[in-house]
């Protein structure tokens, strides 16, 4: 009767597997490069971080409209009882330069009975050139000048940053989807040791019938059975919370979010890609170099710009003095009726007397300095610390897998062991389940170090912040 309960037992696993081979077929492997593919393309976070770039080019545009000429024309006119009081008009030409340096052009008329007397001008108009100068503050920065420098800068660190948004979004998208690999495969190893239960505790029931069993057997097998499926119910609600973790990461194009369909399961040979799909492969930690890391290129960026604002504030400590002159003719042909005699000029001087506003001005603009130098310094030794524990965090999880593989293999040696025995009589169900838990343990073990594994990947791919180019 035992030989009779092996040959039940082989043959109800075949048809079991055939089943499971059916089902297969009807299923699409979801990729995990093809995901964050989708992530990176579609998410809109991933847009978001595009818009930084936009931006700061937008900031850069703003910044040299400092620089734009400039028409400027202002007209007055006042009439009343049949009196014009006066008619003014003054067109002006601005050119502003890089440094403290203006270039105008302009052309006044004016007319009328009660002008002032400096507004009188030849009938068909007086026309002029001239150059404006700081030579104090502003001749070697200015606002417009800073405001561009420090527009640049912004717009190299949105490169950096969006970098690092990219990178945090994928990194997520990846613990989402190594957990619905945990979970779905934590139900794959569910079901086959449920159909084992079944086949297990049909084989007992005939025996029991025959009367080669106790009917206490049948009940020890029964409770295997809703065991085994109490287990798969719970690693099915896990399953379906990690399929819905991942669905918030997928979207189309025009922002349609997307949920994940139960005949779509995660690629289960993951570990074979991981590397590629992540750009990590064969990156030793010699080859890291810790000044190209998008974090600190942003803060050295940030830092620049914080540069810019001292030397600003510095040449405020300069006094005013503007000077101006401009060439006077009656002839628009200002090139050929140029009289150096004939002219209109002056200048400006200014300087306060304490500089307390300015000096406390200079002294904050090199604490935020300071301040950025130390934020700097802990971020560079936090990234280095957290690179070279990941790298040995993974040395250490490629042992810890090759164990875990070995156990679970000398488990499946000693249960198949102990079913022989069984099919014997030389042993009992009770021995059997005990050696089957031990494997289930083991084998849920094994599936939990991959995830670890795999997130430690993850979390390289992070820590290096690095943008995948060939998604």
């Amino acid at each position: 009767m035992n030989k009779h309960f092996s040959i039940l037992f082989f043959v109800l696993a075949s048809v079991g597997f055939s089943q499971e081979q059916t089902q297969l077929k009807d299923t699409l492997v979801f990729s995990f490069s093809e995901y964050l593919g989708y992530v990176k393309k579609f998410h809109p976070i991933a847009k978001q971080a595009q818009l930084t770039i936009q931006i700061g080019q937008a900031n850069l545009m703003k910044a040299r409209g400092g620089f734009d000429p400039k028409v400027e024309v202002d007209h007055n006119r006042k009439k009343f009882k049949n009196t014009a009081y006066y008619d003014q008009l003054n067109a002006t030409f601005k050119i502003p330069t890089w440094y403290g340096i203006e270039l105008k052009g302009n052309f006044e008329q004016n007319e009328g009975d009660f002008l002032n007397p400096e507004a009188f001008v030849p009938e068909d108009g007086l026309y002029s050139a001239g150059i404006s100068a700081s030579l104090g503050q502003g001749l070697f920065i200015n606002q417009r000048m800073a405001d561009v420098k420090k527009a640049k800068f912004f717009k190299e660190q949105t490169i950096a940053d969006r970098e690092i948004l990219v990178n945090q979004i994928l990194y997520e998208a990846s613990i989402s989807y190594f957990n619905w690999l945990q979970a779905f495969t934590e139900v794959k190893t569910y079901e086959r040791f449920l159909n084992n239960a079944r086949i297990r505790a049909e084989g007992v029931k005939r025996s029991a019938e025959n009367g080669d069993k106790a009917q206490i057997d049948v009940t020890e097998a029964n409770i295997t059975v809703k065991n085994r499926a109490l287990g798969l119910e719970q690693s099915r609600v896990k399953l379906m919370k990690a399929a819905l973790d991942l669905s918030t990461f997928l979207w189309l194009n025009d922002n349609i979010p997307v949920e994940i369909q139960d005949n779509v399961v995660p690629d289960m040979t993951i570990e074979t890609t991981i590397d590629d799909v992540l750009e990590i492969a064969g990156l030793p930690l010699t080859d890291f170099i810790l000044e190209n890391h998008p974090k600190l290129r942003s803060l050295n960026l940030k830092y620049e710009g914080l540069q810019v604002d001292k030397r600003l504030k510095a040449n405020k400590l300069l006094p005013i003095v503007d000077v101006q002159y401009n060439f006077l003719t009656e002839n628009p042909d200002i090139a050929r009726s140029f009289n150096s005699n004939t002219y209109k000029g002056g200048f400006n001087i200014a300087f306060p007397l304490f500089l307390r506003k300015e000096r406390g001005d200079l002294k904050l603009a090199k604490f935020k300095l300071q301040d950025l130098e130390f934020d700097i310094q802990n971020e560079r030794i936090s990234i280095q610390n957290k690179v070279l524990a990941i790298y040995r965090e993974l040395e250490s999880f490629e042992t810890q897998n090759q164990l875990i593989g070995e156990i679970v293999d000398d488990y499946t040696t000693m249960l198949n062991a102990e079913e022989r025995k069984f099919s014997f009589g030389e042993s009992s169900l009770f021995l059997i389940n005990s050696r089957e838990k031990s494997l289930i343990d083991s084998q849920l073990k094994a599936i939990e170090l991959q995830n670890k594994y795999l997130k430690a990947k993850a979390k390289l791919f992070n820590s290096l912040a690095r943008d995948l180019e060939n998604l």
